[in-house]
């Protein structure tokens, strides 16, 4: 466990989950509305070795997407954020069981699970996804052509009883789960899918 790991009972800490490939500005633009819509002292960027739901084809090694994800954090210059490759570490692949593992690891840390309105709609495709709804807190941040689509999707609906006012998401956290909440603020438009097709075109 790297310093920058080390967590204390009562910290809130939210898990942003995936490829990272690359990292880019979208990624800092949602961490930083999480961080100060939830009231959170930390969000971990979950490095994915490899997506169960996505092709490895074109996938960058994980150590340069891990780099790449720490030097534009490094820019970005906050010591909240943190990269991290405990997925790999832990050996876990799916959602749940990295998520179990946390919990296990870290006794009395409230986490909260980050994810995109686009990733709410795919939830059910995820492995005992109704599992990580019961294990941690969810909120959901607003994604270009998804935001809307997000709140009548069949996860969003199973969740609907569990679902907080925006107003109120700085109470997340500390709720117990299941719990869920969308939050509002600008959308950003960036997508690593669009910054690696640019990347292509200019090795033409």
């Amino acid at each position: 466990m790297t310093h920058s790991e080390l967590l204390t009972p009562g910290l809130r800490v939210g898990l942003l989950g995936g490829s990272f490939n690359p990292a880019h500005e979208g990624h800092l633009h949602v961490t930083r509305m999480c961080l100060k819509a939830l009231a959170l002292d930390r969000v971990w960027w979950l490095v994915s070795p490899q997506n169960p739901l996505k092709s490895d084809a074109g996938m960058a090694p994980l150590a340069t997407r891990l780099s790449d994800a720490r030097g534009l954090v490094d820019k970005a210059g906050d010591p909240r954020i943190v990269v991290t490759d405990i997925e790999t570490r832990l050996g876990t692949r799916y959602t749940i069981d990295t998520i179990e593992a946390l919990k296990a690891r870290h006794p009395g840390v409230h986490f909260v699970w980050l994810m995109g309105a686009d990733n709410l709609i795919q939830l059910p495709e995820w492995a005992r996804w109704r599992d990580i709804a019961e294990a941690v807190p969810i909120a959901v941040y607003p994604r270009p052509g998804y935001t809307l689509k997000a709140r009548a999707c069949p996860a969003a609906e199973w969740l609907k009883p569990a679902t907080i006012d925006a107003g109120d998401a700085p109470l997340l956290a500390e709720r117990t789960p299941p719990a869920l909440v969308f939050l509002q603020g600008p959308e950003h438009s960036a997508s690593a899918t669009a910054i690696r097709a640019a990347a292509k075109e200019r090795r033409k």
